[in-house]
């Protein structure tokens, strides 16, 4: 394991409209990155059309135009990419975060956790799987937005008195007026399983009317906030996820060894 370097990228995003997205993510940021100056970058929850609930009209399959733009820029910045996107599969449409690389596809995950509340339930399948995405010998579970709430799902196994991961990603669109459960659960999932805790999201307003408040941020393995995001505001940072803090919590602080099944 080496310290992992991961470019957030908090934004606007445009209502159904993914050339416009897409756009904005080249003009606004991704052309202002070096190559070579970041292990993974993430995008938020539905990257490129927003929290949309028509699946079947904004499906692309795997190998679809979207895919294919990160995969571009991935090889560009020589780095991963990754989001969560609408994805038509065998009849099924799933919000899958998909992580990349220049040479294709490195991890998928179809979010579990189907918010209800906008019928997402209606019009996705949910995924059946965790997945652990590793990248410069980090394991990392990748989760989606309304996953957070639901901590058995992301719970830190421990196999011969090794976690199984070492850092949880949640990219998300969750608006503003429950930004403080947001903030809390990030903060907690970090303690709870003793790792990092990285919470990306979007700002701005969405074609239903609701408001984003960003808050995106990385939480140490102890707890601590070690990188918190301006509220409402576009924002781009590299966050590093240090080793040495991993080796300190496990040196000093093995909680994880009296935990339960």
């Amino acid at each position: 394991m080496q310290d992992l370097k991961m470019g957030l990228i908090q934004t606007q995003q445009f209502w159904e409209d993914k050339a416009a997205n897409l756009a904005h993510y080249e003009a606004q940021f991704l052309s202002k990155i070096k190559p070579n100056t970041v292990d993974l970058i993430l995008l938020p929850e539905m990257f490129n059309t927003s929290f949309s609930m028509k699946a079947s009209q904004f499906a692309e399959e795997m190998n679809g135009a979207s895919i294919e733009w990160l995969m571009r820029w991935a090889k560009n910045l020589n780095c991963q990419i990754g989001g969560s996107l609408i994805i038509s599969e065998e009849g099924h449409y799933y919000n899958r975060f998909v992580i990349v690389s220049q040479d294709g596809i490195e991890s998928t995950y179809d979010k579990r956790h189907l918010f209800r509340m906008v019928d997402e339930h209606q019009h996705f399948s949910p995924g059946q799987n965790r997945v652990i995405h590793v990248i410069k010998g980090w394991p990392i579970l990748l989760q989606v937005c309304y996953d957070l709430r639901f901590p058995v799902f992301s719970r830190n196994r421990f196999l011969k008195d090794e976690k199984e991961y070492a850092a949880v990603i949640y990219v998300a669109n969750w608006p503003k007026k429950r930004a403080f459960i947001w903030k809390n659960l990030i903060q907690a999932r970090a303690i709870e399983n003793q790792t990092y805790s990285v919470g990306l999201n979007r700002v701005g307003k969405d074609g239903n009317g609701f408001t984003y408040s960003g808050d995106s941020m990385l939480v140490d393995p102890w707890g601590n906030i070690e990188t918190s995001f301006p509220a409402n505001k576009e924002h781009f940072q590299i966050v590093t996820l240090k080793k040495s803090v991993m080796d300190d919590i496990k040196t000093n602080f093995p909680a994880y060894l009296d935990a339960d099944n």
